[in-house]
């Protein structure tokens, strides 16, 4: 008589393998483009430009962030290929803290290029007052120190699990579901749907003005923020969400990875999270592809003639970055006024 000696667990397992060689693949990916290429943008803006802008300074603090999460990615390949977590506790607080500063401190600097953008067609003489150095790097520090904070859950709630004598597991240890939807819902609203809120609103309302004033002429540098934010939300949109399904499942009493549900939804977190590394490593790409025409000119030296800075900064720097002086070199009639304004939006928009 035939005995069927297939396990119930078979297809999961066969699952998670697969599970575990895309998330390598996706990690490999990441590191080997996102390490030479974040290291090339922070290279290009320290040593190559001599006169930083704002938005090289948003970029160059985007690359750093993106350069600390991908730091961490050899320890998860090594969990991934040895199915063991071999770094104790602290490697697991602190390889997952850094992860979370990144995700903030990406989606913070993206929604202040965003914002910035706004305010210099919306309020161009505002703009050229307020776009300088000194208030740049406020606002860096601001958003550091907010990045720092942000992700404290993780250390409250990240442990070293032993499941048998041969397996550890850096995972999540809630004390009850209540906390688990707590912290799930506060990662998606903060790190992702809050902000992202500020960036279409941005860019509506960039979008309403330029239309109204028929001005329709592309630049590089607004190009680039537009692909920059679409990246990242194509990137993180997917785990998020994964967050909002798993926050619901919790208020519902139900433990993670309970049911075909929940091991589904435990195994799309996974790759998930592997996919998220992408994004770190996407923006040099996205960077080169938008200076095309200055690579084949200038070569190494693209990232650096792309985020040069614009004619308003420039203006702004030789009048002393006044909203009066900046007035008074205006002429005075309501006509050219009308004129000045639509100048300094389109060089605010470079």
């Amino acid at each position: 008589m035939a005995v069927n000696t297939t396990s119930p667990a078979a297809p999961h397992l066969a699952n998670v393998m697969f599970i575990s060689f895309l998330a390598i693949i996706f990690l490999s990916v990441a590191l080997a483009v996102g390490l030479p290429g974040n290291l090339f943008v922070v290279w290009s803006i320290l040593v190559k430009m001599r006169k930083r802008s704002v938005t090289a300074l948003l970029v160059l603090n985007l690359a750093v962030a993106d350069l600390a999460v991908l730091l961490t990615a050899p320890f998860f390949l090594s969990f991934l290929a040895q199915r063991t977590w071999l770094f104790k506790l602290f490697g697991c607080l602190l390889c997952h803290y850094i992860c979370g500063v990144s995700m903030y401190a990406s989606v913070l600097l993206i929604t202040a290029m965003s914002l910035d953008r706004s305010l210099a067609v919306a309020r161009p003489f505002l703009s050229q007052k307020v776009r300088t150095k000194a208030v740049a790097y406020r606002v860096l520090v601001g958003i550091w120190v907010v990045s720092v904070l942000l992700p404290t859950p993780v250390i409250a709630y990240r442990n070293v699990v032993n499941l048998n004598n041969r397996t550890l597991l850096c995972s999540m240890n809630y004390p009850s579901e209540g906390h688990r939807a707590f912290h799930l819902i506060f990662e998606t609203l903060t790190g992702f749907l809050l902000p992202f809120l500020a960036v279409v609103a941005s860019y509506s309302d960039i979008g309403r003005r330029l239309q109204a004033r028929r001005f329709r002429r592309s630049r590089r540098t607004g190009r680039l923020v537009v692909l920059i934010i679409l990246a990242f939300a194509a990137f993180w949109l997917p785990y998020h969400v994964v967050n909002l399904a798993e926050a619901g499942r919790a208020l519902a009493g139900q433990a993670y990875g309970s049911g075909p549900q929940g091991k589904r939804l435990e195994l799309a977190r996974k790759v998930l999270i592997a996919l998220a590394f992408l994004s770190s490593s996407v923006n040099p790409v996205l960077y080169a592809c938008a200076g095309g025409g200055l690579l084949r000119q200038v070569g190494v030296g693209f990232m650096a003639k792309m985020l040069e800075g614009t004619g308003s900064e420039v203006s702004s720097t030789r009048r002393g970055g006044t909203l009066g002086q900046t007035m008074r070199s205006a002429p005075a009639t309501p006509e050219n006024g009308t004129s000045e304004s639509l100048t300094a939006s389109r060089e605010t928009l470079e």
